[in-house]
């Protein structure tokens, strides 16, 4: 049983730190395990509005609003793109730029896949080397729509998938990784007449030897 780790409550908002694996919502099938909206439900004894989702392979912060006027006021800032999301991602090779912008429309296909296609909905990604290790580096990546997928998708496409993708890259996991390397570790939101600034240090599970 996953242990909920809090990153910040008030009486409107709740962001929880989700652990790789765990799905946001309830999913098809069995075996699925429970969701986190439920935990949180749990905690705070009553619904947990969802805000916003990151892949169950993902770790990272997640929001959660206590009631409904909050989750309106949230969607409207999600919806506007006032909520800055930076992830941390481990990728195969290095880019050809320190920094940069990934400009690909993204399709959605059979199978729960997505792919860039000029048919697809505007998507954009930015993104910044950190370092460089061996054959991988580690990318601080900025999604600035929210296209399912995104991030996984912009960087497959740009030649450079996200250690551990089971779905996108030649190789799958890719470069054999024991998880998705990617990590939801910040979050700037408007709130309660201020910006909140939050992070979370990434899990241990997360680094990448050559």
């Amino acid at each position: 049983m996953n242990i909920l780790r809090i990153i910040f409550e008030d009486p409107h908002l709740i962001v929880v730190n989700k652990p790789a694996g765990q799905l946001v919502i309830p999913g098809r099938g069995e075996g699925q395990g429970k969701p986190l909206v439920d935990e949180v439900s749990s905690h705070i004894r009553k619904k947990a509005y969802v805000v916003h989702r990151i892949d169950r392979e993902t770790s990272g912060l997640v929001a959660f609003a206590k009631d409904a006027k909050t989750h309106r006021e949230l969607n409207l800032l999600w919806e506007g793109r006032e909520v800055q999301k930076t992830y941390l991602a481990w990728v195969l090779g290095q880019m050809d730029k320190k920094e940069g912008l990934l400009d690909y429309s993204i399709k959605a296909f059979g199978s729960g896949r997505m792919g860039v296609d000029p048919k697809g909905k505007p998507s954009q990604t930015r993104y910044r080397m950190v370092k460089t290790e061996g054959q991988a580096s580690l990318l601080e990546v900025e999604p600035l729509t929210g296209r399912r997928h995104q991030i996984r998708v912009h960087l497959y496409h740009a030649g450079h998938p996200v250690l551990g993708d089971p779905l996108y890259g030649q190789e799958r996991p890719v470069g054999g990784a024991s998880r998705l390397m990617l990590h939801a570790y910040r979050l700037s939101i408007p709130h309660a007449d201020e910006a909140l600034k939050l992070e979370c240090a990434v899990p241990v599970d997360f680094h990448y030897s050559p």
